[in-house]
């Protein structure tokens, strides 16, 4: 077993560990959901959300193990194995610091989803991004459309390009401290821009190539 697989299964065990913990001290019904002035607006029973995070982690815990030893061309995730696997152990820190956010508001400690949300969203993406640029051509992670999985060369250029605009869309989600009433744009769209432009961008190269 890898070093960053106990990494993830220490993180897996300490989720569960969290939520045993805190489960006397929550209420009945835990705050779970926050709208985008930032004020709760969701409520789960106290088993489901303090476990219902750590039983995601393990679902996916089981499939991002499995992806470099199951994906035809493992050999290339090798190549970058070292990006992959820091990305998954960032995921999961992530998912962790969610759950002890939602423990912390149930408890008193009410920092602002606006203010917690860019700055971990904006560490993911831009860790993304370093992801991005250094992953090599597979089935199962980075930018895989038909036409990056057809060119070695259009998958290169690609995820160069997606690797870059991923970083600027960490910046930006971490700007939306500013702009607290519009978090979600300032998370949200600049992924869903980033994603269309290398789907397009993925086309236009493959069409390039071939002529």
């Amino acid at each position: 077993m890898k070093k960053s697989e106990i990494i993830i299964l220490a993180i897996v065990l300490t989720s569960f560990i969290i939520g045993i913990y805190f489960y006397h001290q929550m209420p009945e019904k835990m705050v779970c959901h926050w709208n985008m002035q930032g004020q709760a607006d969701g409520y789960m029973t106290k088993f489901w959300g303090l476990f219902l995070i750590p039983l995601i982690i393990l679902g996916n815990v089981l499939i991002f193990i499995a992806i470099p030893r199951m994906d035809p061309l493992k050999a290339n995730i090798e190549k970058f194995r070292k990006y992959y696997d820091g990305f998954v152990v960032l995921f999961f820190v992530f998912m962790v610091s969610i759950e002890l956010y939602e423990i912390l508001w149930n408890i008193g400690v009410k920092i602002s989803i606006n203010i917690f949300l860019p700055i971990s969203m904006g560490i993911l993406l831009i860790y993304l991004g370093v992801l991005c640029k250094n992953v090599k051509r597979n089935w199962s992670i980075g930018i895989r459309t038909p036409w990056t999985l057809s060119s070695e060369n259009v998958w290169d250029k690609t995820h160069k390009i997606g690797g870059k605009l991923f970083k600027v869309a960490g910046v930006v989600a971490f700007l939306g401290i500013f702009f607290q009433r519009y978090i979600l744009f300032f998370i949200l769209v600049p992924v869903i821009l980033v994603a269309a432009y290398t789907i397009i961008y993925s086309y236009f190269e493959y069409q390039k190539e071939m002529k």
